[in-house]
């Protein structure tokens, strides 16, 4: 009866806390700045942390976000797979100025890049429609970016 019990209780627990099992990898955090706002982003700079990214998050507070530094400057597309929240990402060359931004839909699988033949080295996902709320556009510099 205990085993029984102690068994309702694992799997009630593993139950409960839904897509927050499927997320395996850890991710630091960096504060950036963009004009005059602060942005708590966690940090995916392995292939297995750029791989997860958001993946199965339900939400994400505001002000904060994910940035991916990739290992050289490149052109660079991201994607929504298993990614519930509508986000904006913005693509990033290697001295912190946007060169592009595009809206991503939910749980597609769209190719979303920079611009054609611009070298990035970092994407700055955050909550859908939040650098327009804030006015920051390409052009203008993302600070405190971190360092592969």
């Amino acid at each position: 009866m205990k085993t029984a019990l102690a068994l309702g209780f694992a799997l009630s627990a593993l139950f409960a806390t839904g897509g927050a099992c499927a997320q395996t990898q850890r991710f630091g955090t960096a504060t950036l700045t963009a004009g005059m706002h602060l942005i708590k982003a966690e940090v995916a700079a392995t292939d297995a942390q750029r791989a997860q990214g958001l993946m199965f998050r339900e939400a994400m507070p505001a002000n904060a976000g994910m940035v991916f530094v990739f290992d050289a400057p490149a052109p660079q597309c991201m994607w929504m797979k298993n990614t519930p929240l509508p986000l904006s990402v913005a693509f990033i060359d290697a001295g912190g100025k946007i060169v592009n931004i595009r809206d991503m839909q939910p749980q597609t699988l769209d190719s979303h890049c920079s611009t054609k033949g611009v070298p990035v080295m970092y994407a700055l996902e955050m909550n859908q429609g939040w650098f327009r709320q804030k006015h920051i556009k390409p052009g203008m510099k993302i600070g405190n970016l971190p360092t592969k």
